[in-house]
């Protein structure tokens, strides 16, 4: 309801932006992954029965495993691997070859959002191809951020136009505030016009978000200095917060997670460095398990290195104080 011109643009700029065929506009990329496992696994009334396979990483978004829950038990099997464990995929994978599945869905992140890990696309590619699966990427951590030239996961991992859907948001680096979408092949997109209920049965984006998405994606493809900036800032900021004594999770990417164990400390030392004029969000149970509490620093392509380094020494300051380094 609602669907303009603008949209069907912004769908072909995003198809064209990703090496993909088409794509489809979604309220949000929350509603875009319940909408691409219910509509894609489930049958339609009045068509003939069918058993899909879906296999998730451990550690996939939450509305991964929401979308995933939609799905009728009786239209797909659903098994979940390990984070990032290419071993135990493949021996799922290996374990079900034989099976008469009408689709084998293999089901990641590009960039893990409590961790700022990457998915090793192109590993997954290849087993995807062996075993005639589908390889899904939510890149909503990815897109605008990660890659020369902010393509995400794919750009990173040199597996451009080889994933068969990605899912996304417009929210994040985009920063059209709402919005998400399916990428893929022109009949997958056709298919999920159909039987997508958030798609079907919601209104379309706001004209003004999609205008500001157009032109952010104009921005991308013509001005790389944004996405440069963040890297560098990323790489300012990893350098300095470790060697002031914190423990991080190792990466390049823009989410930082700073490791405190109890989510007493994530709490006390979040409120402390917003007292510094430092304000970032600290992470607990249930969000991350119980025992790996920590904050979450996501670094832009807006801050200076005066900014960072006001932030460091915010960090400096409340984590001497509280006995952390």
């Amino acid at each position: 309801c609602g669907t303009q011109t603008i949209h069907r643009q912004l769908e072909e700029k995003i198809a064209e932006f990703l090496n993909m065929e088409d794509s489809i506009l979604f309220s949000s990329c929350f509603a875009a992954n319940e909408a691409l496992f219910a509509g894609l696994c489930n049958q339609p009334m009045g068509m003939d029965s069918w058993k899909d396979i879906i296999y998730s990483d451990r550690l996939n978004h939450a509305s991964i495993i929401d979308g995933i829950r939609l799905v009728k038990s009786s239209a797909a099997d659903k098994k979940v691997y390990e984070h990032l464990d290419m071993n135990h995929l493949e021996e799922m994978l290996e374990e079900d070859k034989d099976k008469d599945y009408r689709i084998r869905l293999i089901v990641t992140d590009g960039v893990f959002s409590m961790e700022g890990d990457v998915a090793p696309l192109d590993k997954m590619v290849e087993l995807a191809n062996r075993f005639n699966a589908w390889l899904v990427v939510d890149d909503s951590h990815a897109l605008g951020v990660i890659g020369n030239t902010g393509r995400g996961s794919s750009e990173v991992n040199n597996v451009m136009g080889k994933v068969h859907i990605i899912t996304g948001t417009l929210g994040k680096a985009i920063g059209g505030a709402a919005g998400g979408f399916i990428a893929s092949k022109k009949d997958v997109v056709t298919y999920l016009r159909q039987t997508a209920r958030p798609y079907t049965f919601s209104n379309s984006l706001p004209p003004a978000i999609v205008m500001a998405s157009l032109e952010a994606f104009k921005l991308l493809e013509e001005d790389t200095s944004f996405v440069e900036k963040l890297h560098a800032n990323t790489q300012y900021f990893r350098k300095g917060i470790k060697e002031l004594g914190f423990t991080i999770l190792e990466g390049d990417h823009p989410i930082v997670p700073i490791m405190l164990g109890e989510a007493a400390v994530a709490q006390d030392m979040s409120k402390a460095l917003l007292e510094e004029g430092v304000y970032i969000k600290g992470l607990w149970f249930p969000v991350v398990p119980k025992g790996e509490a920590r904050l979450r620093a996501q670094i832009s392509a807006a801050l200076s290195k005066e900014d960072i380094d006001r932030a460091l020494a915010a960090f400096e300051k409340v984590g001497k104080k509280m006995n952390i380094i």
